[in-house]
């Protein structure tokens, strides 16, 4: 009897142990795939690189839910608030070219703001504190029209909304300090910022789907990954420009800075192999880029020039970002030590979205290749 229960645990152990050797040899293709065949109805991209080569690229879903046109890797996603590390790039350029200075008083470049002793550095790590300025528009303009950075800076002088911190006091994310780094960037070239990112940024590094996209420019793209929110009323998804009274980025449709650029995954690749190289700026200057934040009281605010910076004691220096808006979600991750890559879009709002990236994040240090 002894003999038999003994036996019984060694093959319980045996059993145990072979199950546990088939979970851990699934490669990471086959446990993402199982990973989103429990969210059927997500809808985007994921790419996920080991030193610059892809080893998953995936597209769910549809670019538009009414017509059910499938996605796939090529397909354009709104980046929103992923586009702020390309706007803190042509400051970066510009700070090279001895055209801006990062402590230059943003007074120098704009003036008639009611807001003193803010610095460009300031605004690149917002610790501006610097007001919202999507509520002062949101209140008073005409959403028939459509607003652009010289508007936005015009009612911020006009209505003065009251500035939220001292500037260096504390880190309080600020789309209105990419506003105005949009628009000193343009003074301060000579260019208009839309066609600098494009000549400077995009077309150098062969992102040849990646643009600061007008409203028109967008309808005309056939693979545009249309955004869309869940509506528990209809049960279904709805086109997030089916609401343009409250969509934002229809009536601000021309703003520039924080928002706007509109890309595939692919291209992301390309932005993040180029930020190994000196190919846009020196390496001295891009390590700002990845430095964190001194605040006035010395503490520290762990973001950059248009990056969130963390340290993992198993991934080591990481560098990220996230975007939303309206019917989109995206986020690239730069695991800068090991060098590896995520970027995943969401162009349905997926309420699992966070969950899934964190999920997958969770396997990158064992992961396996296909």
């Amino acid at each position: 009897m002894k003999a038999l229960i003994k036996l019984s645990g060694l093959l319980l152990i045996f059993f145990s142990a072979c199950n546990t050797f088939r979970q851990e040899s699934y490669s990471l293709t086959e446990k993402i795939d199982s990973l989103f065949a429990t969210v059927p109805d997500y809808s985007g991209v994921l790419l996920i690189a080991d030193k610059g080569k892809p080893i998953y690229h995936k597209g769910f879903g549809y670019l538009n839910f009414e017509t059910k046109v499938p996605l796939d890797t090529t397909s354009l996603f709104e980046l929103a608030s992923v586009s702020k590390q390309f706007t803190a790039m042509v400051l970066m350029m510009l700070q090279e070219e001895g055209k801006i200075q990062y402590d230059d008083l943003i007074e120098k470049y704009l003036p008639g703001l009611p807001y003193p002793g803010i610095t460009i550095r300031h605004l690149l790590n917002h610790t501006s504190g610097l007001p919202d300025y999507q509520q002062i528009m949101d209140e008073h303009w005409d959403k028939s029209k459509v607003a652009s950075n010289e508007d936005i800076i015009a009612y911020l002088i006009q209505y003065h909304p009251e500035k939220l911190a001292e500037p260096g006091e504390k880190y309080e994310y600020s789309n209105t300090g990419y506003v105005l780094l949009a628009s000193i960037a343009e003074k301060t070239s000579g260019k208009d910022f839309v066609e600098f990112c494009d000549e400077r940024i995009f077309k150098p590094l062969n992102m040849m789907s990646t643009a600061i996209r007008s409203l028109s420019e967008k309808a005309a793209i056939s693979n545009f990954a249309l955004g869309h929110m869940y509506v528990k009323e209809k049960q279904r998804y709805i086109r997030a420009d089916s609401f343009p009274s409250s969509n934002y980025t229809i009536w601000l449709g021309n703003r520039k800075g924080p928002g706007r650029v509109s890309s595939i995954a692919s291209d992301l690749l390309k932005w993040d192999r180029a930020l190994y190289t000196e190919s846009l700026v020196k390496k001295e200057t891009l390590s700002q880029a990845f430095a964190p934040a001194k605040l006035n009281n010395d503490s520290i605010s762990n973001y950059g020039f248009g990056w969130d910076i963390q340290l993992s004691p198993e991934l080591g220096h990481v560098v990220r970002h996230s975007g939303s808006n309206p019917g989109y979600k995206t986020h690239i991750i730069r695991y800068i030590d090991i060098d590896k890559t995520v970027i995943m879009f969401s162009n349905n709002d997926h309420e699992k979205f966070e969950v899934l990236l964190n999920t997958i994040e969770g396997w990158l240090p064992e992961s396996k290749t296909p």
